[in-house]
């Protein structure tokens, strides 16, 4: 799985609403706390406002608040917000990829590749980042020997 900066950055910032929520806070401030571009983080945040994930307060004391609780937003629906569907070969969803000969049951990996993604970032919440307490078979993928080896 590729995470995309947008993707990344978006986690982050969100990551940082949580922590203070119910709280207002300024997109500058997210920007300076997280290390990232002002205007990139405004587009990043539209688009969270656009699924729903995040409010937007005008004024002096404006900015930026999640929509639901911290424990009710998941790590896959903010990047289903702003970088589209978890998983795609080629431009195309994995259930959609149709083969023949000796690569047909080809989609079927793709679609468990899709489900195993889901497996985390669908049942990972942002209170569970900022706590560290992941559920407990994404504390089992991490523990394992080789989860943290490069390949």
């Amino acid at each position: 799985m590729q995470i995309s900066a947008r993707g990344e950055y978006a986690v982050r910032a969100a990551l940082s609403l949580a922590a203070v929520y119910p709280s207002v806070m300024s997109t500058q401030a997210v920007a300076q706390q997280q290390d990232m571009p002002r205007k990139f983080l405004e587009a990043i945040l539209a688009d969270l406002r656009r699924a729903g994930l995040v409010r937007a307060q005008r004024g002096a004391e404006g900015g930026y608040t999640l929509s639901r609780p911290p424990r009710e937003v998941t790590i896959g629906s903010i990047l289903r917000a702003v970088d589209g569907p978890l998983a795609a070969v080629r431009g195309m969803r994995p259930e959609e990829t149709r083969y023949e000969g000796a690569a047909e049951n080809l989609p079927r990996l793709w679609v468990a590749v899709r489900a195993a993604v889901r497996e985390v970032v669908d049942e990972v919440s942002l209170s569970d980042m900022l706590s560290g307490r992941m559920p407990a078979h994404v504390r089992r993928l991490i523990t394992r020997p080789d989860a943290w080896q490069p390949r």
